[in-house]
This record gives C-alpha cells, sequence and structure tokens, in this order.
C-alpha cells in the first residue's frame, strides 16, 4: 500500500534526512520526500499496521531534524 503525506520540512538537507530516517523505520517498504512540493510519500510493507508505523515514521524524523512536521 502507498500513501501520502503532507510534511513541513526547512530545506532540502532536511528532506534528505527524513526521507533516510522514514525509509529506515521498520513496515516502509520505500520512501520519497519532496521539499519542493511538501510531500512525502510512503509504501508499506505487506501486513504492515500503518498507523503505528507512521507514529514510529515521525518519531524517527524528528530524531533527525526536530523541526518537522509528518501530518497524519
Amino acid at each position: 500500500m502507498k500513501k501520502t503525506y503532507k510534511i513541513e520540512v526547512d530545506c532540502a538537507n532536511c528532506a534528505d534526512k527524513m526521507e533516510k530516517a522514514c525509509a529506515a523505520t521498520p513496515g516502509v517498504k520505500d520512501a520519497s520526500v519532496s521539499f519542493m512540493t511538501l510531500k512525502m510519500k510512503v509504501e508499506f510493507e505487506d501486513g504492515a499496521d500503518v498507523d503505528s508505523v507512521m507514529k514510529e515514521v515521525r518519531e524517527n524524523c524528528r530524531k533527525v531534524e526536530k523541526d518537522c512536521e509528518v501530518y497524519l
């Protein structure tokens, strides 16, 4: 399953950090973050609990970029 989320991020470098943090989260198959459109596209692994995975993604993104926001 793929979903798109609105994000708030200050720069392209921060977006890159968020993308890597999201992709490294268990339950995420693939992720891309666009600074230009302020969107995060996430592809989940089969059988993943989307809500709990996204909560962990949000936490992981805040660890690498404390000013970011992922709107669930």
